[in-house]
């Protein structure tokens, strides 16, 4: 059974019993700030689950994409572990319960309709106490009592060990399902159903709660169980990921074995650039923080792995392609960001790989070190320093080390590395809980209404006060800032890449000034002071927009739909946008491209918006569900998540997307457009920022403005001769700067020749040591040029102070470097005594401090360095 089809039979079987099919939910969460990525199917369902605001549905079924990074070391090793799987799952809201998911899974496993699975093949685990779940097993499915083990509490609970240990909230028994497949005999966990039935409070005894509404959440990984429907014993043999592994096997030049030496980096880098295409496509690219530091960890493994496997340039990139057509039936999407994908992954590979050449140097020192030493380990601290700060993977460490005969103090290294996890922060984000807040609390009241698209001002009740992070029924001036829920509101939350409204919530009496609108899940919260008055829960108030604010953002956000649709008509269809920025008047962009705009597409795009704009062509919004939506081409951002029913803008006949940001009548209303900016943001990803209305007019009048100070100063009245004009001043500088520059030298030869003349002689050499504040900082180098050219033979050191800041330049002549003088340490000597440092060739080094009080002592410990080494 091909790896498609057992998905689709999964959904398909699950929807004949009554559960919706929910497409999967976004790879990185941007509404749950307790994850970094989606680890499993449930976390869609978070609300659901609490019963916190409208059920709208009962019973789920649906193919979640996940990424989970804590068992990375054992990709490509062991035969399933992955960082980017699809789970399959089925899920219950108080509606079916513990023997329809039992009997429903039997069914699935092991009916000639569905999957056809031997009976006798299948374990089952149950929870040490949960008698109703083996009573089911063995007493109506007729599973034997000697193929059903009971385990404890950190091997068949969710959370596991949450009874004894925690955390707080809804958790559950589970019963997991084995199957034992007839060549190796050794069991592969396929499916994990639990029963959330509990609210854990408190410590044990009597601790577990039943729930008023008990739920369903059940996991079977698509990969797994595709393995055992093919008959193979690594997920990496299946139709979807062998494939892959032939193709980096055909990029490295080898042929990919799954018993091959070369076998687990092939696997790795397969499975490590396949969560990355995803990651990428839904805009999370590499950097160093949260899920992005994830995506840049991940890829520099794999580039490690065909680095260690001797390919010393970007390749990662040319599997993006053979990924997303891989995975074309259940994610066509994939296909239309292939291009920003590779070129964002190629350029994290280059920077990688420069980061391994400028290591590598410094790994040879510390395995020469530990050679000369007679040691065969290399210190853990060394290797620490050279990962944090040369960016060299332990475990490219590691495998150097293994070829020249040397292993790595791993248990320092670990130590080391733990600690720094500690200072910074990373690898301390918190575990998934289910546990409600204040907001929770509230959302059980209803969403908050919006009617900002058509009202600027509406009356509202006040649901909810939040005052430092817990509900207050009232507050005062005194409470500083808080957080009001109203039951409706014009006010605008941020979202969408639109900033949120400000404006006023007024009562007799009582000002409140709204300083932001957030969104958290369907309730809006209006954050700021109260200057006057009270405000209490249940009073009515007038809840006011600032309008001029308002409109100035709807031009903004109508600017930036008409600026994507000139994008692509300028660069192509692969200039999707990868997030934005709304901002009264103003607005950024980013774009996939792979190089900086020239300046003819510049003005094309410029010219095509201000086109739009004077078409004032109309603006329409309709709510439709999102099929049909989809099916009209409306534009949609990768990795949002959108709801069932979404909103179409549509303007004229050239641009229709997805958005639910606040928008003019009519294109003509933006007024104008400038575009003032273009710059790299990250490997692949461009951001265009632009100027509309009051502020696209202020720059123009700005620019004029400019032009006239500049046209005053070149004294010339018009504007179009002042370029000639500027140009004729630069040349007759450039002609004044040869002159000057003439002159400095033939004074710097005069003064190099008195200084030289000047000097002691030790031995056959002259020695030059001097304060040089009389010269220009910018004159030094060729001072010392000239200082060198007097004499055959020259040692010279020279002192400059300007601001507060020392120089100090060391030099020279060839036949005192061939003595074994070096210029370099002559100025590392003398920079210690001024509080500084620096270095160079032997025949010319420089080096900075900050002490000036003690450059006449740093001069002296240079002049007696030359004095011993030439006497």
């Amino acid at each position: 059974m091909k790896t498609d089809e057992l998905r689709e039979k999964y959904l398909s079987f699950f929807a004949s019993k009554g559960c919706v099919r929910r497409p999967t939910d976004v790879l990185v969460p941007k509404d749950d700030p307790t994850v970094l990525f989606t680890p499993a199917g449930m976390n869609q369902f978070k609300n659901q689950f609490l019963g916190i605001g409208p059920l709208e549905f009962t019973a789920a079924t649906t193919c979640q994409k996940c990424i989970r990074t804590g068992d990375i070391s054992n990709v490509g090793v062991t035969a399933y572990h992955h960082t980017f799987f699809e789970m399959l799952g089925n899920f219950s809201f108080g509606d079916y319960f513990k023997r329809e998911a039992i009997h429903w899974a039997w069914e699935f496993l092991t009916s000639k309709k569905w999957l056809g699975l031997e009976p006798e093949r299948l374990t089952i685990t149950v929870y040490l106490n949960d008698d109703e779940a083996a009573a089911i097993w063995q007493n109506e499915i007729g599973i034997p009592a000697n193929r059903i083990t009971r385990e404890d509490e950190y091997e068949n609970f969710w959370p596991a060990g949450s009874p004894t240990n925690g955390p707080d909230g809804v958790c559950g028994p589970c019963s997991e399902i084995y199957y034992t497949p007839p060549k190796s005999g050794k069991k592969v966990e396929i499916w994990n159903l639990v029963f959330t039935q509990f609210n854990r409070k408190g410590n044990p005894p009597n601790n577990l709660i039943p729930l008023p509404k008990k739920n369903i959440d059940t996991g079977m990984g698509l990969e797994r169980t595709a393995s055992v429907m093919q008959g193979h014993e690594s997920n990496f043999e299946i139709d979807i990921l062998k494939p892959l592994c032939m193709a980096a096997g055909d990029i490295l030049g080898l042929k990919y074995a799954y018993e091959a030496p070369h076998g687990r980096a092939l696997r790795r880098i397969v499975d490590h650039v396949r969560a990355c295409t995803f990651a990428i496509h839904e805009n999370c690219l590499p950097d160093n923080e949260k899920e992005g530091y994830i995506v840049r960890l991940l890829l520099r493994r794999a580039a490690m792995e065909g680095f260690l496997l001797g390919k010393q340039e970007p390749f990662l990139h040319q599997l993006v392609p053979a990924i997303s057509d891989m995975m074309r039936v259940p994610y066509p999407e994939l296909a239309n960001t292939n291009d920003s994908v590779m070129n964002a992954i190629k350029e994290e590979e280059r920077a990688f790989l420069s980061k391994v050449d400028a290591g590598l140097g410094k790994f040879k020192k510390l395995v020469d070190k530990a050679k000369a030493a007679g040691k065969t380990e290399l210190p853990g601290d060394d290797v620490f320093d050279l990962h944090t700060t040369d960016g060299f993977l332990f475990e490219l460490s590691e495998s150097l080390a293994a070829n020249e005969g040397l292993v790595v103090n791993k248990a320092s290294f670990e130590a080391l590395m733990e600690e720094h996890k500690k200072r910074s922060g990373s690898g301390a984000f918190a575990d998934s809980v289910m546990s409600a807040g204040p907001l929770d609390t509230l959302r059980q009241a209803g969403p908050t209404q919006f009617l900002g698209y058509d009202n600027y001002q509406t009356s509202a009740k006040i649901v909810g006060i939040i005052s430092n992070k817990e509900l207050a029924s009232a507050v005062t001036p005194a409470a500083g800032t808080v957080g009001v829920v109203l039951d409706q509101t014009p006010f605008y939350a941020e979202a969408g890449g639109q900033v949120g409204d400000l404006g006023e919530l007024l009562a007799p009496g009582t000002t409140f000034v709204i300083e932001d609108s957030q969104k958290d899940g369907d309730l809006i919260v209006h954050i700021g002071k109260l200057t006057s008055g009270s405000l209490s829960v249940g009073q009515q108030v007038t809840a006011q927009v600032s309008g001029e604010r308002r409109d100035a953002l709807r031009r903004a956000h109508s600017a930036t739909h008409i600026l994507h649709y000139a994008l692509r008509t300028t660069l192509g269809p692969n200039a999707t946008q990868r997030g934005s920025k709304v901002e009264p008047d103003q607005l950024r962009f980013d774009f996939a491209h792979p190089q900086s705009l020239t300046q003819d597409e510049f003005t094309t795009i410029e010219r095509i918006i201000n086109q739009q704009i004077a078409a004032a062509a109309p603006i329409a919004t309709k709510v439709l569900p999102i099929a049909e939506a989809k099916q009209l081409g409306a534009m949609a951002l990768f990795g949002e998540k959108y709801p069932d029913f979404v909103r179409v803008v549509t303007m004229g006949d050239f641009s229709t997307e997805l958005c639910g940001g606040t928008h003019l009548g009519n294109t003509g209303q933006v007024g104008l457009c400038r575009v003032v900016k273009d710059e790299l943001i990250a490997a692949g990803v461009r951001r265009i920022t632009c100027l509309t209305g009051q502020k696209a007019l202020a720059r123009i009048r700005e620019t004029e403005d400019l032009l006239k100070e500049l046209g005053t100063l070149l004294k010339t009245p018009t504007f179009e001769d002042i370029p000639r004009k500027l140009q004729q001043t630069l040349d007759e500088l450039r002609d004044v700067k040869k002159e000057l520059a003439k002159y400095t030298q033939a004074s710097l030869a005069d003064s190099a020749a008195k200084l030289v003349s000047e000097a002691p002689t030790v031995g056959t050499s002259k020695v030059v040591v001097v304060m040089a504040d009389s010269y220009a900082r910018d004159d030094l180098r060729e001072l010392v040029d000239q200082l060198r050219s007097q004499a055959p033979s020259v040692a010279l050191l020279l002192g400059h102070v300007a601001e507060g800041k020392c120089t100090l330049i060391a030099s020279l002549t060839k036949d005192l470097v061939t003595r074994g003088l070096n210029a370099s340490e002559c100025v590392k000597l003398a920079a210690k005594v001024v509080g500084g440092g620096g270095g160079g060739r032997p025949d010319l080094a420089e080096a900075g401090g900050k002490n000036p009080a003690q450059m006449p002592a740093a001069l002296e410990a240079g002049r007696a360095y030359f004095t011993s080494k030439l006497a």
